[in-house]
């Protein structure tokens, strides 16, 4: 464990890509196995430890130091793992497990025997080893480095890029010895054959006005851009999944879907609820998303269907080199012969110039199409986001100005500051909350929120300050729905801070009779069809 704790600490104060990079090869070419596989897993977020909860840890830190200390301390430090690491009482014996002992270990003990066992590591352990123990266990871990920086530093032990990696990532498991010994050169490249693995998602680059300008549009084919959620459905010899684009197998949730898929082929598409071939709002999906067992009212109140945008393999052919319109071509002829209920094609948009793309954009809200994807006729499906081959064009985002109520520090590398601000709208002469939002600051702009939250808290409630009520924020956002379980009965989706309204008082900050005007907007979502040229097959 202390091996990996050092990398960690080293990750988080190496700024540089090319030094992080270097960081990680030499981890992973000198640890040998089963560690250096189960650290790649703790960085894949794949390793979990129901039994040894955050509030376990709490406890166990509060019991062996002075409560009250404790609570001032985390108040101060603002997160719990360094919190619990610095305050944790020293021991003279230094012997801290490794991650496989940690793995193997918790995996055999009762719950109740969690605690006893989570405290000996503790006291066998030095401070940064135990922030990162700590961190490891709650899953709260981030390493200063993303998952593909660590695949990519693992390709470059063997001369590889990390899309071979990639290619085989989501047919492996922890503690991922035959990708190492693959790397190493003792055996083959792993072959997932015919199991019904994920495969890497191509992404699009969001469509900027300096892109619009030096655009060959001619080049580019057009379709709509829906609001569901992107998935993944395969179909082998091997089983059928559904996964999302995160490759997470959401496959028990949609039964349905997957007793339409019988024949094989790996395709992507939008995952939607639609009703006689109208597209419900979003928050009608996410009554059927981490649902492990819908039932069947649940599925008859909320049936999903699959708007298709490409295929990946066409029975076992690899088809993802080829450009995309032969893609489109043997897309359509699949589906042709097929014709699988609840699922249909996402038409392409014939257009001239920009300008007929530009005015169908402007309609995306109350076309219920959250904006507009353009393809390059020429694009292989390539994994990640290659530049200029694929772009989004989403409709503008809804804004609301709100008024700043309360502060909670980050996490990670902000967690030192109050980073997480909840704020609301005036319903009369009180203010009501309306949601959170953690992003679309600048670093300058969030020393200077920082500063000001600690110079103006009105009170706390635990690591929460509520401020006075001075800051206005404008809070852009992608729809709002109606929501009982919010206390505005509001639900902003994606919200995040456009710029700080230092030029407007707090009095005229938006009203919550503003805020359901925008919901207005979304309520034509539902007149929508699920296409403005085919309808859904169901």
């Amino acid at each position: 464990m202390k091996p990996f704790a050092d990398l960690l600490e080293r990750l988080l104060y190496s700024p540089g890509r090319l030094a992080k990079i270097a960081l990680l090869r030499d981890y992973f070419a000198t640890t040998p196995d089963p560690d250096r596989g189960y650290a790649l897993a703790a960085m894949a977020g794949a390793l979990r430890f129901p039994g040894a909860k955050a509030a376990t840890l709490r406890k166990l830190a509060a019991d062996r130091t002075d409560p009250t200390l404790f609570a001032l301390s985390y108040d101060f430090v603002g997160d719990l793992a360094e919190t619990i690491a610095l305050i944790w009482p020293g021991s003279a014996a230094f012997q801290p497990p490794s991650l496989p002992e940690i793995v193997d270990t918790l995996a055999g003990t009762k719950r109740d025997d969690v605690p006893v066992l989570l405290a000996d590591w503790l006291d066998r352990s030095d401070p940064s080893t135990r922030i990162a123990l700590i961190k490891l266990l709650t899953g709260g871990l981030r390493v200063g480095a993303s998952l593909r920086l660590a695949k990519t530093a693992i390709a470059e032990i063997a001369a590889l890029g990390a899309d071979d990696i990639e290619e085989i990532w989501h047919g492996l498991e922890a503690p991922y010895l035959p990708l190492f010994n693959w790397i190493e050169g003792r055996t083959p490249r792993p072959d997932p054959a015919s199991a019904p693995v994920f495969r890497p998602v191509m992404l699009a680059h969001p469509l900027e006005a300096r892109d619009i300008a030096t655009l060959d549009w001619s080049a580019y084919r057009a379709e709509y851009k829906y609001d569901g959620i992107r998935i993944q459905l395969v179909s082998t010899p091997g089983g059928t999944r559904l996964y999302s684009r995160t490759a997470d197998d959401i496959s028990a949730s949609f039964p349905d879907i997957m007793a339409n898929m019988k024949a094989h082929a790996v395709l992507d598409g939008e995952l939607l609820v639609a009703r006689h071939g109208v597209i419900a709002p979003f928050n009608d999906l996410q009554q059927r998303l981490n649902r492990k067992k819908p039932s069947a009212k649940l599925q008859q109140q909320y049936p999903v269907c699959i708007r298709l945008y490409d295929i990946l393999f066409d029975g076992t052919e690899d088809v993802r080199a080829l450009p995309f319109d032969t893609r489109r071509t043997r897309l359509e002829a699949w589906y042709a012969t097929h014709t699988p209920p609840a699922m249909d094609l996402s038409p392409q948009i014939p257009f001239t110039a920009e300008a007929d793309l530009a005015a169908l954009r402007s309609t995306a809200r109350t076309d219920g199409i959250e904006g507009l994807m353009l393809k390059r006729g020429d694009s292989a499906y390539l994994p990640g986001r290659p530049r200029a081959a694929w772009w989004k064009w989403k409709r503008d985002p809804l804004t609301l100005d709100c008024v700043l109520m309360y502060a909670q520090r980050g996490h990670g590398r902000r967690s030192s500051f109050y980073s997480d601000y909840t704020f609301g709208v005036w319903d009369n002469e009180t203010l009501t909350p309306i949601g959170k939002a953690y992003s679309g600051y600048t670093d300058d702009e969030l020393t200077t929120l920082d500063q000001w939250i600690r110079a103006h808290t009105t009170a706390r409630f635990g690591p929460v300050r509520e401020v006075e009520k001075h800051i206005v924020l404008e809070i852009a956002f992608d729809a709002a729905q109606i929501s009982p379980r919010h206390k505005s009965g509001i639900a902003l989706r994606f919200p995040r801070i456009l710029r700080i309204r230092t030029d407007k008082p707090a009095h005229e900050a938006d009203t919550i009779a503003t805020a359901r005007s925008l919901v207005g907007l979304e309520a034509k979502q539902d007149q929508g069809t699920l296409s403005p040229e085919t309808p859904a097959r169901r």
